[in-house]
């Protein structure tokens, strides 16, 4: 057993922490935040064959550079929590530094089951050679990042963490340190636009060679690339940032396909003189209608589950900005504004009121200066925490 650091929390003694190597661990793995979250009113169950998928190293690319174990915490044979651990090669090295990723996590409102899965997993990271540990991510960061601590009060979105708000004292309790904070902001599209922002977008909007048109179905192949395109000339190195792999970059837009398809007019692109320069893709915020599927698509063979979403989706009145990308080079002729301003008045024209964009680190004030110049407002705080192993 691996020799507890002074000051960190002890393992509940009757708690055994083991490693979910088969399929029906894993599966337990999986299915286990719909068991603990089952009375949190604000909790959204995942669809678990999306999951299953996600975690499937033959199917999920990130499994290409990365090695990751999972962890069960279990009580007299019931599991009362779950971890995750990861070593993502390309990071460490597009990066220069030694850090493992922790992930996936629930718990019961107990320091000791979480300190026996930290334990663990710290135990994990140090054999890889690792010398901290950095989270909570679900195992990226270009998936669900941080741990919510601030604005529980508002909807659980699309492609962001959600989580109890008991959840930080179980990693401040284990001698967790904070490393930064994510924000993720809100505008309305009831409101319009702020004049300021509106007088930039006219400007680029009325620019030579400035053209602003949404994304082409017929020609998704294409968009696909010129959207890596962009996003790839942004990613310098800086915290959390990393070029996606082709085939990273494939499987999210397989993932974010049919929410494209069903709202193509919230996918935008903006040309200088007929090459694409800038994007914004907006979508339905379906994560509320996946809660009366409760996790299942289907059962006995029909699909109860999936006609639930189908109904739900008709209600929908928000929507997630998604990605949104401008080119080095093309960033100070209010690009952001003219992007902004078509999809807040898109989103008014399809009945959505709302909107959710982020995460911005707490730190790129430019960036955070220019979605509030905007009109958007910060609603939510995400944390990531480190800790040496």
């Amino acid at each position: 057993m691996a020799k507890r650091a002074p000051g960190y929390a002890a393992k509940a003694p009757d708690v055994e922490v083991i490693e979910a190597t088969s399929p029906e661990a894993l599966w337990a793995f999986i299915r286990f935040p719909l068991e603990l979250h089952a009375e949190d009113p604000n909790y959204v169950p995942p669809i678990l064959v999306e999951r299953r998928e996600f975690l499937d190293s033959n199917r999920n690319p990130f499994f290409e550079h990365a090695r990751v174990a999972f962890f069960l915490a279990r009580r007299e044979g019931h599991i009362i929590g779950r971890l995750a651990a990861g070593i993502d090669e390309r990071y460490n090295r597009f990066h220069k530094t030694n850090t493992g990723f922790i992930g996936l996590f629930d718990c019961i409102q107990e320091v000791g089951v979480a300190a026996g899965l930290f334990e663990r997993a710290g135990t994990w990271i140090k054999g890889q050679g690792a010398v901290e540990m950095l989270g909570p991510l679900s195992m990226a960061f270009h998936h669900e990042c941080g741990l919510l601590v601030r604005g529980f009060e508002h909807p659980h979105s699309m492609f962001t963490a959600y989580n109890p708000p008991y959840y930080e004292a179980l990693f401040e309790a284990n001698h967790f340190r904070k490393v930064k904070d994510l924000r993720s902001y809100a505008f309305s599209a009831q409101q319009g636009f702020p004049l300021k922002a509106y007088q930039a977008a006219q400007r680029a909007r009325q620019s030579k060679g400035i053209h602003i048109r949404r994304v082409k179905l017929e020609q998704l192949d294409t968009e696909r690339d010129s959207i890596k395109s962009i996003y790839d000339s942004m990613r310098k190195p800086g915290f959390g940032l990393l070029p996606l792999t082709q085939a990273e970059f494939d499987y999210a837009m397989h993932r974010l396909k049919p929410l494209i398809v069903a709202r193509p007019e919230l996918c935008l692109m903006v040309e200088a003189e007929g090459e694409p320069v800038a994007f914004a893709l907006s979508m339905p915020d379906a994560q509320v209608a996946l809660r009366p599927a409760g996790g299942y698509l289907s059962r006995f063979g029909i699909p109860w589950g999936l006609l639930k979403i189908l109904w739900a989706a008709h209600r929908l009145k928000r929507i997630r900005v998604f990605l949104f990308g401008i080119r080095p080079g093309f960033r100070r002729l209010g690009l952001d504004a003219l992007l902004a301003q078509e999809t807040v008045e898109v989103a008014q024209k399809l009945g959505y009121h709302t909107g959710e964009l982020g995460w911005i680190a707490e730190d790129d004030t430019l960036l955070g200066r220019t979605v509030q110049f905007l009109g958007a407002k910060p609603i939510k705080t995400f944390r990531l925490f480190s800790r040496p192993v």
